[in-house]
């Protein structure tokens, strides 16, 4: 067997030029791997400002989803320039695969595992040629994909004859589906229902990809499996909502869904409302859930509508709409209005330019808003203590101070009208401070408002007011199951599957994502 030592040159000449050889190529090696560090840095460098773009108060102006593209971008060349400067340095290159065994994240137990065990070409002793025996083993785990498999599902249904008696033929009956004479099974309709509103990927593009795989299924025929699986889980939908207007609290918001317009040839503006209820800030016991309401207009007389069975508190932005609503409902309904969007106002002017009145008023809201992270997740009466002793001195103060400053501003400039509008709804903005239920702005609804965003970017539009009610419908459960951490594929087969098969409607609640939760642990 040749040794390291007797691979290397007899003459000392020839030894000496392979030296100085080795010492030019590990100084070369030396150079680059400062250049791809120096990379590295720089990227890092980028990838930090990008993020305190994301996470810091500049956040607001940003497109989130932009971000995301930006911070991958260079997440990805960093991870390039880093994986250069391993194919250069060894040591650097068993360092980070040492980092990476150590901080690998962890994975689900229930993952089906494959064991691949490698064996030496020989194990005969290469000094003795004897038999070698086993004395440990080395083990590596990696997450593998298997590509997702579309197949068959052949249901056979055998007939059974008497032979004494004509006539008598059993058979099992005809099980339940969704699509009755169709070609897919539920699952595959949850899937292409999860694609569509959980990932944002469009039925022509969804029709494009099971082409690749030799299955031609018109886009059409999707939109037509789509549309049946919310005729299925509409009555579900009816009971979820009727849940959260029975809530003594409530987010409300609205984002506009563009549907054509045939005949106009051209896109009309309509609406998806949201009502949304989130009660972990206090503790409280209700499960999250978000519900969407397709609606052709803004106007009030479909907040009227959204809100004709609600009876308590609402918290929102300060449109139009809602005030006519609380003032036509009388003291049924009570509005608490949202600081961000009071700060984001003031936010907008500080970014334009010098705003000292701006400034300051973003500095005495941010004081609110620590009094709101230290009682986060603590009880209604001690967030309600915690908001009388330090909050509201805070509160009364801005408001005189705001007073003041609005005295000595030009009517017409900016930073007059954003103080008019918190003077205008001030008693909203207000109200978090009695009730230790309550949130301070309308966050919960607006995340909840990114997803339709994003539907909205992907899909473009809706093709009718149907196919608005249909997106409300599904988007409803998707975001539910997100609330509740459930897989929405595994939830939607489940349910449909149920609901074909006729559940009883006296037992719709037990099909809503919380309580299927609570009845299927495992996601």
């Amino acid at each position: 067997m040749e040794t390291v030592c007797d691979a290397l040159p007899g003459d000392m000449d020839a030894l000496r030029a392979e030296v100085l050889a080795l010492r030019a190529e590990r100084a070369e090696l030396q150079i680059e791997n400062v250049r791809l560090g120096a990379n590295v840095t720089h990227l890092e460098h980028l990838l930090a400002q990008l993020r305190r773009l994301k996470f810091g108060r500049g956040s607001e102006k940003l497109d989130p989803e932009q971000l995301q593209l930006a911070l991958e971008d260079i997440e990805q060349a960093i991870a390039e320039a880093q994986a250069e400067g391993e194919k250069a340095s060894p040591s650097l290159k068993a360092e980070r695969t040492r980092e990476r065994r150590e901080n690998r994240p962890s994975l689900p137990s229930d993952l089906p595992v494959v064991e691949v065990v490698i064996e030496p070409q020989s194990i005969a002793c290469p000094c003795c040629a004897g038999g070698m025996h086993k004395i440990g083993e080395e083990t590596s785990r990696r997450l593998d994909i298997v590509p997702a498999v579309h197949r068959v599902l052949v249901t056979r249904r055998p007939k059974y004859a008497c032979r004494a008696c004509e006539g008598q033929i059993v058979q099992a009956p005809t099980p339940a589906r969704l699509i009755q004479g169709g070609l897919p099974t539920e699952a595959l309709v949850a899937q292409v229902l999860v694609n569509k509103y959980a990932d944002h990927v469009p039925l022509y593009r969804q029709s494009q990809a099971l082409a690749r795989q030799g299955i031609v299924i018109d886009r059409s025929t999707l939109a037509f499996w789509v549309g049946y699986a919310a005729a299925e889980l509409k009555p579900l939908w009816w009971l979820m909502r009727k849940m959260l207007l029975g809530s003594a609290r409530l987010f409300a918001d609205e984002t506009t869904a563009p549907v054509l317009d045939p005949g106009r040839g051209r896109t009309k503006v309509s609406y998806l409302w949201a009502i949304a209820r989130d009660d972990r800030p206090w503790g409280g016991q209700e499960p999250p859930a978000v519900v969407y309401t397709y609606a052709p207009g803004r106007g009030t007389e479909h907040a009227l509508e959204l809100l004709k069975d609600f009876s308590g508190v609402i918290q929102v932005d300060g449109y139009s709409a809602y005030k006519a609503l609380a003032k036509a409902r009388g003291n049924s309904i009570l509005l608490s209005h949202c600081w961000t969007h009071f700060r984001r106002r003031f936010y907008d002017l500080v970014k334009a330019g010098s705003a000292p009145i701006a400034t300051e008023a973003l500095v005495r809201i941010a004081q609110l808003y620590a009094v709101e992270a230290d009682v986060r997740g603590q009880a209604p009466e001690i967030r309600k203590a915690a908001r009388q002793s330090r909050s509201k001195i805070m509160v009364d103060d801005l408001k005189v101070w705001l007073t003041d400053q609005l005295k000595s501003l030009p009517g017409s400039s900016k930073t007059a009208e954003a103080i008019r509008y918190g003077l205008r709804h001030w008693d909203g903005l207000c109200r978090f401070l009695d009730d230790g239920h309550l949130e301070m702005d309308t966050n919960t609804v607006e995340r909840a408002m990114r997803p339709i965003a994003l539907n909205r970017k992907n899909a473009l539009f809706a093709g009718s007011d149907e196919g608005g009610h249909t997106w409300a419908c599904i988007a409803t459960f998707i975001e539910c199951c997100k609330l509740s951490g459930v897989n929405p594929q595994a939830y939607l087969t489940d349910v449909l599957t149920k609901l074909v098969n006729q559940w009883p409607n006296s037992r719709l609640d037990e099909l809503t994502p919380w309580a299927w939760k609570a009845s299927n642990p495992t996601p």
